[in-house]
């Protein structure tokens, strides 16, 4: 079987959501599916972090940065297509987080040409004909300031600079035939479920729907139920740590799929004014132990292992906890109702009920 590779660019402005949503790809496209997910990290941002080579404090000018920025990102950009090639999975799914076009945003197109001129005679059009898709999130400065933030320490962007660079941004990438712009909601978590549906298109997949329902059922038969809709197991630990904020419930979480195991930290947030969003990132197995020694002492590590499958064309999940042998949980996404798999006996449906959140199962450990 040749191999299916999708590449696809996230950019737009400072505090867009990201690296949320690199963390969202990673919890979807697990390697028990066949998926390989390959993440190409911001340069201009490793650069200026790791090696102290800065566009300013007399360092370079804007110019010279890019030959160093363009160089770097043309490096990593083979080295992600070689590996490609390497990894056992067939269906890969390269991720850049920013790539070659951006940096056209801080030079003029003159010398943008010139930078990208020097590498092997490139252009514009062999440049974006690099990129399957390009999806430009529009940055929380504009029209979610609440959300905005400087979590980058690498920067230190105003939100009126923020907003300048986003349409900046989205002007060096407007010539590619698949843009994909991601506008910001009301709530943060439906502008991440947009931008993850446009990923599973591009990709030739079953979409999530950003609404789903949940169901309390009878424990099935999961080693038949498992084989027969070829649903694959991903196990998870999550564990909620110390309040530092009231208005910020934090928890890292670990899962492991096959022979990977990724960690995850969240913030959960909530404001004054009622306004809601989520943010989330990929974090080491170090950081990760580091995190648990603020463990909320409180409420147990919630673990459970995660059954998706489609059915009927729609994608489902379904928890299974270690502390119930007779009840599970199933989710199921898309608009309405919709008749589940003859093996599931639904006993209720406990959508928007509290006692089956994640955080009071922590502290009841019982369905």
């Amino acid at each position: 079987m040749a191999k299916r590779i999708t590449k696809i660019v996230l950019t737009g402005g400072p505090a867009a959501g990201k690296t949320t949503l690199v963390s969202r790809v990673l919890k979807e496209f697990k390697q028990e599916d066949g998926w390989r997910v390959i993440t190409i990290p911001e340069t201009a941002t490793e650069l200026i972090s790791g090696f102290g080579i800065k566009p300013f404090d007399n360092c370079m000018s804007m110019l010279q940065f890019q030959d160093f920025v363009v160089g770097d990102q043309i490096h990593k950009e083979k080295l992600a297509l070689d590996a490609a090639q390497l990894v056992p999975e067939d269906n890969i799914l390269i991720l850049y987080d920013r790539a070659l076009m951006d940096d056209k945003a801080y030079v003029s197109d003159e010398e943008f040409a010139q930078v990208i001129a020097r590498f092997d005679g490139r252009t514009e059009e062999r440049v974006l004909a690099n990129y399957d898709m390009v999806l430009h999130l529009i940055t929380c400065a504009k029209g979610a300031e609440f959300a905005y933030d400087l979590g980058n320490n690498a920067r230190t962007e105003s939100i009126e600079f923020a907003r300048e660079m986003d349409d900046r941004t989205l002007r060096a990438w407007r010539a590619h035939p698949n843009l994909r712009i991601i506008d910001n909601d009301a709530n943060f978590n439906n502008k991440i479920e947009r931008a993850l549906r446009e990923i599973y298109r591009a990709v030739g997949e079953v979409e999530p729907m950003a609404q789903k329902r949940k169901y309390l059922i009878a424990m099935p038969d999961m080693a038949a139920f498992s084989h027969k809709y070829r649903a694959a197991a991903i196990d998870m630990t999550q564990t909620y740590l110390a309040l530092t904020n009231p208005n910020i419930e934090r928890r890292v979480r670990m899962q492991k799929s096959g022979a990977e195991t990724l960690y995850f930290y969240t913030e959960k947030h909530r404001m004054p004014n009622g306004e809601k969003w989520d943010t989330e990132r990929p974090i080491s197995q170090k950081q990760y132990e580091k995190y648990l020694l603020e463990r909320d002492t409180a409420l147990s590590p919630v673990r459970k292992t995660k059954y998706r499958f489609v059915f009927a064309d729609r994608r489902c999940e379904i928890d299974v906890y270690p502390f119930s042998a007779e009840k599970a949980v199933l989710f199921q996404y898309g608009e309405g109702s919709a008749a589940l798999p003859e093996e599931i006996t639904a006993l209720r449906e406990v959508t928007g009920d509290a006692d089956y959140k994640n955080r009071k199962l922590a502290a009841l450990q019982k369905l």
